[in-house]
C-alpha cells in the first residue's frame, strides 16, 4: 500500500459536506442572490477547466464586473471560507490516515519515530549509538512574525472548533442520531466562522502578534511536546525492547517575534521586554494548571506508602520558608505529603509570577519564589523518585514527566527569543557612542583591518570604555537601550530568555566584534576567571549570493582572531550561522540559491572541523519555495552529508505556523518529522556517512550558473521588468493590509530590486500566479546543459532518483508550478500601463515556463507534474478550480482601484474587496511566504 495515499473519497465526502453546509449558511445568512453569485462562478469555472468556452469566459467576466461591491464581498469572503474549510478536511484526512497505517498494519509513516528507529537499526545502528543521537539531538523551531499570515486569532479559534467537530465524525461508533448532532454542531460552527471578520480593521501591533504567537503554545504545543516525547519513547521501546533508552527533551523553541528589530522601528526595547514578560508569564500560567492536576491526583497517604526521606526533608525546608502556610497544610494532610509539597510548589509559583507582573527583580534575590527554572525541576524530580520508590511508576513516568518534559523544553521563559539588528545600525552605534575614546575617532571611515583591531583591543580591555554616554542619536540610543533590556531581563527572567544576537546582512568580520564590545559595555561580556566570555552568542546572518560566496572569508578572519575563539570557548565552542533562503533566491535564482545554501553548509562543516568546533546552522527558511520552503522532513535530509551533527534550527514564518501549530494532531506530526529527519541527517555522529557524488555536484554546478545566468538577465536586463512586476501584480495593495507590523518596503518609493523585501517579492508573485521566484531559470538551465548530448538526460534523472537534495529541489520546484498558471498570469499583464513593454516581459517568462515545464516532465519520467505525489496533485486540482474566479475579481479591482480617471471616493471603495481577494488566494494556495 502506498504510505503517502490520501484516502480520495472519503477527502472528497468530507470536503463536499463541509462545501454543502457553507452552502446553507450562504444562502441563510447572505441570502439567495449571494449564494447564486458564487454557484454561478463556481459552477462556470469548473466547466471552463474542463473545456475552454470562450463565450462563457466573457460571461462569467461580465458577471463579476457587474457584481455590486457588497455583494463581491461576501462572494470573496464565501470562496476564502471554504478554502479553510478544504484546508482543514485535508489535515484532518492526513491525520485519519496515518492512524489507519498504524492499525490496518500496513507499516509505519514515513518519517514517524519507529520507522526511524527501525531503519537505523536496519542499518546496525545499536541502542547505545541510538541513546548517543537522542542526546545530541536539538530541534529548534523558531516563530517569526513575518508578513504573510493574515489569519486573526479569533479565526485560528474557529477554525480549531471546526477541526474538532469534523473529526467526530470519524468515529464509527456513532449512530444516526448522534452523527446528525455534530453535523448540526458544524453547521453552527461554520455559521460562526462566517460571521466572524476575518480582516483585520487595523494593522497589528507588536504585542498582537506576541500574542498570536503564543496562541499555538496555549492551544497545541504545551500538549503536543510531552506528547512527541512520549511517542518516541514507545517507540524506543518497541524497537529495542530491552534495552533501556531514555527520550531527553530534544525540543526548544525559538522567537522572534518581540525581537526582530531590522527594518521594523515598532520593536523597541520597551516591547522586548514586555513579550519575554509576558512569554514568561505564559509557561508560568502552564505549570500552574499542571500542579493544579497533580495536586487533585496525588493524594497518596503516608500510612500506605513510603515516601521517600528527600521528599520529606524537603518538606522541612518549605515549611521554614513558609511557616503561616506550613500550618495550614500540615492540619488539612497531616498524612499526605504529596499535596503539602504540591500546595508549597504552587505558592512559589505564585510568588514568582506576582513577582514577574510587578517588575521585581527575581533569580538571585527571588526570596521563597523559585528563583529558576532548575529549581522548579528540581522539586518535580523528587516528587517523581518518591512516586518511583513506591513503585506508582505510571504516574511517575506519564503525568509527572510530561511536567519535567515541559520544564526542559520551555524552561521558565518558554522561547528563546533572538535579537536581529541589522550590521549598520551596530557600526553607527559605535561611531557615536565611542567618539571620544582614543582609537575610535573616524571609525566609519575607518578600513576593516582598522576596525578589527580597534575592536579587539577594546574587547581585551576590562570594563565599559565610557564612564558617562555621549548625547546619542535616536536610533543609537535605542541600540543601547536594547543592550539594557537584555542585560535586566536575563537576571529577572531566565539567563536562557533570549537566544541569539542575529545580525542580518553581515559582511564583515567586524560586524560581530561590534556587537560583542557593544555587549561588554553594558555588562554582557568581559573577563571572568576563566578568561574572556560573552553571554550574548552572536548569529551572523549570510543573505545574498555575494555574502554567501564571501561567507568563508568572514568566518575565517573571525576564528583566526584569538580574542573571539576565546569568547567563543565560553559559549561551548559553538558557532552559530544563519543562512538566508529569501534574498539570495531574489538576488540570483532558485537554483542560485539553492545551491549556494548548500555548498555553504558543505564549507562550513569543513570550517568546524578544522576549528575543531561545532557550527549549527539556522536556516532562515519562508513556507514558499523562494523562500526555502517545502516539507520539513525532505528539507532536513536534503542537507549535505554529515552538515547536519544534532542539531538544526529552522525559521517558522507567515501562515506556516497556522498550518504546522493550529492543530494537536498536525503540531504532534510536525515536531515528529522534524526531530525524526534531524535523527536520520546525524547519523555521521555515529558512523562514517557517504559523501556526495562528485558528479552530481559538478552537474549542479554547471546548473545553477545557466540558471542565474538566465534568472538575471530577466531581472537585470529585460526592459521594463520592475515596471511589470509593480504593475502586473497587486504588489502595492499588498502594503495597505494589516497583515503584519512590519514595512514592506524599505524605500516606499524606489521601484528596485534594493528596495522591495524579500517577503513581498514571492508574496506578489504569488497573488498573480506567475510564481516565477520559485521555477524562472530551471528550463533554460537544462535545456542548455543537455542541449544537443541526450546521454545527459539520464543523468538527470539518475540525480532525480538517488541524490536527496536534487530530488527534493526538483519536487519543491514542482509544487510552485503546478501552483503556477500562465493564461491567469497572462490576463495579470494586461494590466501594466506600458502594453508593449509588459507583453514582451510576459513572452519571456511565458516561454521560460514552457520550457521548464518540458524540462522537469523529461527528467522526472511522467506525464504530468506531481504524478509521484497524487495527494498534493489532487489537494492543488481542487483549489486551482476555486482559485481562478478569485483571480478574476482580484483582476477586476485592480483595474477599479487604479483608475486614476476615477474620483478618489469611487477607487476607495473598492479597496476593501481588492484586499480580501489577496488573503483569499494566499488560503487557497497555503504556502505564499
Amino acid at each position: 500500500m502506498d504510505k503517502t495515499a490520501i484516502d480520495d473519497k472519503a477527502l472528497r465526502s468530507r470536503v463536499k459536506l463541509l462545501g454543502n453546509l457553507l452552502g446553507e449558511v450562504l444562502r441563510e445568512q447572505a441570502g439567495t442572490r449571494v449564494f447564486n453569485a458564487v454557484e454561478q462562478l463556481r459552477q462556470g469555472y469548473i466547466r471552463l477547466h474542463k473545456k475552454e468556452d470562450t463565450r462563457l469566459r466573457e460571461k462569467l467576466a461580465r458577471f463579476i464586473d457587474a457584481l455590486p461591491q457588497d455583494d463581491l464581498v461576501l462572494v470573496i469572503r464565501a470562496f476564502n471560507t471554504y478554502f479553510s474549510l478544504v484546508n482543514i478536511a485535508e489535515e484532518e484526512s492526513q491525520h485519519l490516515q496515518r492512524r489507519r497505517l498504524l492499525q490496518k498494519g500496513y507499516g509505519l509513516w514515513t518519517g514517524s519515530f519507529e520507522e526511524t528507529f527501525r531503519s537505523l537499526q536496519q542499518q546496525g545502528i545499536t541502542s547505545g549509538q541510538i541513546q548517543y543521537l537522542l542526546d545530541q539531538t536539538r530541534y529548534l523551531p523558531v516563530f517569526t512574525a513575518h508578513p504573510t499570515e493574515s489569519k486573526r486569532r479569533t479565526v485560528l479559534h474557529g477554525l480549531r472548533r471546526i477541526f474538532v467537530v469534523s473529526q467526530t465524525l470519524d468515529d464509527p461508533s456513532l449512530n444516526d442520531e448522534e452523527e446528525k448532532e455534530v453535523i448540526d454542531n458544524l453547521r453552527a460552527q461554520i455559521q460562526i466562522l462566517w460571521e466572524t471578520e476575518e480582516v483585520r480593521t487595523n494593522k497589528p501591533q507588536v504585542q498582537d502578534e506576541v500574542e498570536n504567537g503564543l496562541f499555538f503554545f496555549r492551544d497545541s504545543l504545551f500538549k503536543a511536546v510531552p506528547m512527541t516525547y512520549r511517542a518516541a519513547r514507545r517507540a524506543a521501546r518497541r524497537v529495542f525492547a530491552n534495552d533501556d533508552i531514555d527520550i531527553p527533551a530534544f525540543i526548544r523553541f525559538g522567537s522572534w517575534i518581540g525581537g526582530d528589530r531590522d527594518g521594523n522601528p515598532n520593536v523597541t526595547a520597551a516591547i522586548t521586554s514586555w513579550a519575554l514578560r509576558t512569554q514568561s508569564v505564559e509557561v508560568l500560567k502552564e505549570y500552574q494548571q499542571r500542579l493544579s492536576g497533580l495536586y487533585q491526583l496525588l493524594g497518596h497517604s503516608s500510612r500506605f506508602c513510603g515516601i521517600s526521606p528527600v521528599l520529606l526533608a524537603s518538606l522541612e525546608r518549605d515549611a521554614d520558608d513558609f511557616p503561616e502556610l506550613a500550618e495550614w497544610v500540615d492540619q488539612r494532610f497531616p498524612s499526605e505529603p504529596y499535596r503539602r509539597k504540591l500546595r508549597y510548589m504552587m505558592t512559589r509559583l505564585d510568588l514568582r509570577l506576582r513577582q514577574l507582573e510587578n517588575g521585581q527583580i527575581m533569580n538571585e534575590s527571588a526570596g521563597p519564589a523559585y528563583g529558576s527554572a532548575e529549581a522548579f525541576l528540581d522539586d518535580l524530580l523528587l516528587v517523581r523518585g518518591s512516586l518511583r520508590g513506591h513503585n506508582d511508576d505510571y504516574i511517575a513516568d506519564h503525568d509527572i514527566q510530561d511536567i519535567v518534559w515541559l520544564v526542559q523544553t520551555f524552561g521558565f521563559h518558554l522561547a528563546n527569543l533572538d535579537i536581529r539588528q541589522e550590521s549598520t545600525v551596530h557600526s553607527r552605534t559605535i561611531s557615536e557612542l565611542y567618539a571620544d575614546v582614543p582609537g575610535f575617532a573616524g571609525y566609519l571611515e575607518m578600513s576593516e583591518e582598522a576596525r578589527l583591531i580597534t575592536l579587539t583591543e577594546a574587547l581585551k580591555r576590562p570594563g565599559p570604555l565610557v564612564e558617562h554616554h555621549p548625547e546619542l542619536s535616536p536610533l543609537a540610543a535605542e541600540t543601547c537601550a536594547m543592550f539594557r533590556c537584555i542585560a535586566q531581563l536575563r537576571r529577572e527572567i531566565s539567563a536562557s530568555g533570549f537566544g541569539n544576537y542575529v545580525i542580518s546582512m553581515t559582511h564583515e568580520a567586524s560586524h560581530i566584534l561590534e556587537v560583542l564590545v557593544l555587549a561588554k559595555e553594558f555588562g554582557l561580556a568581559g573577563w571572568s576567571r576563566q578568561g574572556l566570555y560573552s553571554e550574548i552568542a552572536v548569529t551572523p546572518l549570510f543573505e545574498t549570493i555575494h555574502d554567501l560566496e564571501r561567507m568563508d572569508a568572514v568566518m575565517s578572519t573571525l576564528l583566526d582572531n584569538p580574542v573571539y575563539t576565546e569568547i567563543l570557548s565560553s559559549q561551548e565552542n559553538t558557532q552559530e550561522v544563519m543562512l538566508g533562503y529569501s534574498d539570495s533566491c531574489k538576488d540570483g535564482g532558485i537554483l542560485s540559491s539553492s545551491w549556494s545554501l548548500y555548498q555553504a553548509q558543505l564549507r562550513l562543516a569543513a570550517i568546524a572541523d578544522k576549528r575543531n568546533i561545532q557550527i549549527r546552522v539556522f536556516h532562515g527558511r519562508g513556507g514558499s519555495v523562494g523562500r526555502g520552503g517545502g516539507p520539513t522532513y525532505e528539507a532536513i535530509l536534503a542537507q549535505p552529508p554529515d552538515t547536519v551533527r544534532g542539531q538544526i534550527k529552522i525559521t517558522e514564518q507567515g501562515e506556516v505556523l497556522s498550518f504546522k501549530y493550529a492543530n494537536l494532531e498536525t503540531a504532534i506530526y510536525e515536531l515528529t518529522v522534524g526531530t525524526a529527519g534531524l535523527i536520520k541527517a546525524s547519523i555521521g555522529l555515529v558512523r562514517p556517512v557517504t559523501p556526495d557524488n562528485p558528479a552530481y555536484l559538478k552537474v549542479m554546478t554547471e546548473l545553477t550558473h545557466l540558471g542565474e545566468k538566465a534568472y538575471r538577465d530577466l531581472t537585470e536586463n529585460t526592459p521594463g521588468f520592475l515596471d511589470y512586476f509593480y504593475e502586473a501584480t497587486p504588489l502595492n495593495e499588498i502594503a495597505h493590509m494589516n497583515i503584519g507590523s512590519r514595512p514592506s518596503h524599505r524605500q516606499r518609493s524606489d521601484r528596485s530590486m534594493s528596495s522591495i523585501r524579500a517577503i513581498p517579492w514571492i508574496f506578489a508573485w504569488a497573488q498573480s500566479r506567475h510564481i516565477l521566484p520559485a521555477w524562472f531559470g530551471l528550463g533554460s538551465a537544462i535545456a542548455q546543459w543537455r542541449a544537443e548530448k541526450p546521454e545527459r538526460l539520464e543523468i538527470l534523472q539518475n540525480m532525480y532518483q538517488h541524490w536527496p537534495f536534487f530530488h527534493a529541489l526538483m519536487g519543491n520546484i514542482s509544487m510552485a508550478m503546478a501552483k503556477t498558471d500562465m493564461a491567469l498570469a497572462g490576463e495579470y499583464a494586461g494590466l501594466p500601463i506600458d502594453q508593449e513593454l509588459a507583453r514582451s516581459v510576459f513572452q519571456k517568462i511565458r516561454q521560460e515556463f514552457e520550457l521548464s515545464l518540458g524540462e522537469m516532465l523529461a527528467m522526472a519520467g511522467t506525464e504530468q507534474l506531481l504524478s509521484d505525489n497524487p495527494g498534493l496533485a489532487f489537494s492543488l486540482q481542487r483549489r486551482n478550480v476555486y482559485m481562478e474566479p478569485l483571480n478574476h475579481i482580484q483582476l477586476a479591482l485592480l483595474r477599479r482601484y487604479r483608475n486614476d480617471d476615477a474620483p478618489p471616493e469611487f477607487r476607495e471603495i473598492w479597496l476593501d474587496p481588492l484586499l480580501r481577494t489577496i488573503n483569499a488566494i494566499a488560503a487557497g494556495q497555503r504556502n505564499t511566504g
